[in-house]
Parts: structure tokens; C-alpha cells; sequence
């Protein structure tokens, strides 16, 4: 079971994989190039998905994890990690509303939740590699 110490570093990476695709994703809508804006959010829901997979994974084996740092960064993580969390759980149905809208050439609409979608996802995906830095790179456990 050791490959379960190495799913935090998973996490993060899939978690910028999402960010970077999902800036990429904005460029080409912005281009108008829709084929490779579709192939790029596409990819980034699959890079989130892989991101959940995993993190339930690593977290039904090793459980939750305890944040070390002392001072001024403890607010600051838990007030990163509280909207982390509560913007994680309204971003999956709102993704899927996203893309199904898309998926079925109900463009207007699309657009509609894309403006919100776009903006929390790239925010959840973020934060998500900064709790991973403060947790296991700046205040480690061990």
C-alpha cells in the first residue's frame, strides 16, 4: 500500500493538469475555436474525474489530514481550504449542467452556466494545489 503515499502528489498534479487545460479550454472559446476549446474542457473533466478517484482513494485509506502550520498561516489555510471544500461540492453538478448543455448544442444556455462554471472550477483547481503545498510541502506531517 505504499502507492497510497504517493496519491496526495497525484492530486495536486491532476489538479493543475485541470487548471492549465481549463485556461487553455478559455483561449480557444475566445478564439473562437470551438473543436479544440471542446477537446480541452473535455480533458480537464477527465483530469477531475481521474483528481476524485483519487483523492477518495488516498483518503479512505490514510484518512484525513492534519494541518502543522502554526501563526498567520492557519487562518489563511483554513479559510483556502473552507472555500476549496464548499466550492468543490457546488462545482461537480454545475460542471455537469455545464457540459451536458454543451454536449447537446444548447449553446445559450451553455454559455450561461460557463460563465460560472469557468471561474469556480479554475478556483477549486487552484486551491486545491495550494492545500496540497501548505499540507505537504511547506508544513509537512512527518
Amino acid at each position: 500500500m505504499n502507492y497510497i503515499y504517493a496519491l496526495p502528489h497525484l492530486n495536486a498534479t491532476l489538479n493543475a493538469i485541470s487548471a492549465i487545460l481549463l485556461l487553455f479550454g478559455f483561449v480557444q472559446i475566445r478564439k473562437r475555436n470551438i473543436p479544440a476549446h471542446k477537446r480541452f474542457m473535455l480533458t480537464a473533466c477527465v483530469s477531475s474525474t481521474l483528481f476524485l478517484i483519487s483523492y477518495v482513494t488516498y483518503h479512505s485509506f490514510y484518512g484525513s489530514t492534519t494541518f502543522k502550520g502554526q501563526g498567520w498561516i492557519r487562518p489563511l489555510y483554513f479559510t483556502i481550504l473552507l472555500t476549496h471544500t464548499v466550492l468543490a461540492v457546488v462545482i461537480v453538478p454545475m460542471i455537469l449542467i455545464t457540459m451536458s448543455r454543451a454536449l447537446k448544442e444548447r449553446f445559450d444556455a451553455h454559455r450561461r452556466v460557463a460563465r460560472w462554471t469557468l471561474p469556480l472550477w479554475l478556483y477549486v483547481s487552484v486551491t486545491g494545489v495550494i492545500v496540497y503545498l501548505l499540507l505537504y510541502q511547506i508544513y509537512p506531517l512527518r
